[in-house]
């Protein structure tokens, strides 16, 4: 497939890209340079005119640009980038959409303090978190245009980010600590990457609708999500248990 990665220099992008570039051809965006063998457009996610044009002989679009802090461009990129994905994937006639996100733009504070075992089709209560709300909005935004087009999205939701093997976290996190807790909503790196393959590989006539929502991480003792669903039908498989994460060390 010819697939087109906007936000491809973030945290999350060179290893979606080491997961996919074996078998597809890949055509990498972002607003900042980014140094690669793959072709590659600086792009604005937030410029309608720029999506479009980058998305020109495109068979998948998978979103991964984000800003979290900044209120009008948090809004720019989060929620009207959406938009602009969506308006390039009609006008090209792309019908499979990887959108991404953090899993509070289903299940803000009202789940995630006081339910268990929450799945990814709750209805939404993404709080009042600038990044969950306009993440959350971004999402509704998909789900609607494919009410009326031809075009499977898929929404892959993630929060913590890990190296399984040396332990380290992405920027700003908290840090692992063997034999002690982690977030309840945890995935290795590379796991996180596994998941894009096998939302390009899954047949968009077997999802149960054209918009769907997973969450992807791997089975933590906590109980708080589940990741029965992505599995179930998307086949992933983490491969990071992360149990020295959260099993206690013995003394």
């Amino acid at each position: 497939m010819n697939v087109l990665i906007l936000g491809a220099n973030g945290e999350l992008g060179p290893h979606v890209v080491r997961a996919l570039e074996g078998r597809h051809r890949l055509r990498l965006s972002d607003i900042n340079e980014l140094e690669t063998r793959h072709e590659y457009l600086k792009v604005d996610a937030s410029d309608i005119d720029q999506v479009i044009a980058a998305a020109d002989g495109m068979d998948v679009i998978i979103n991964l640009s984000v800003l979290r802090k900044d209120r009008r461009l948090a809004f720019d990129v989060n929620a009207r980038g959406c938009y602009n994905m969506m308006v390039a994937a009609v006008e090209h006639g792309i019908d499979r959409v990887i959108n991404t996100g953090p899993f509070y733009v289903v299940a803000g504070p009202t789940y995630e303090r006081f339910d268990h075992m929450i799945g990814p089709d709750v209805p939404h209560q993404p709080g009042t978190y600038l990044y969950a709300l306009t993440k959350s909005l971004g999402q509704e935004i998909c789900r609607v245009f494919t009410d009326s087009h031809d075009i499977h999205v898929l929404d892959l939701l993630f929060y913590m980010f890990l190296d399984a093997e040396t332990h380290t976290v992405e920027s700003g996190s908290p840090i692992a600590n063997i034999g002690h807790d982690l977030v309840p909503y945890t995935v290795s790196w590379g796991d996180a990457a596994d998941a894009f393959g096998c939302a390009l590989d899954v047949e968009l006539d077997s999802l149960p609708s054209r918009s769907e929502v997973f969450f992807v991480f791997p089975d933590l003792p906590h109980q708080k999500f589940s990741n029965e669903k992505t599995r179930r039908i998307l086949g992933w498989e983490p491969k990071d248990k992360l149990d020295q994460f959260w099993k206690k060390a013995k003394s």
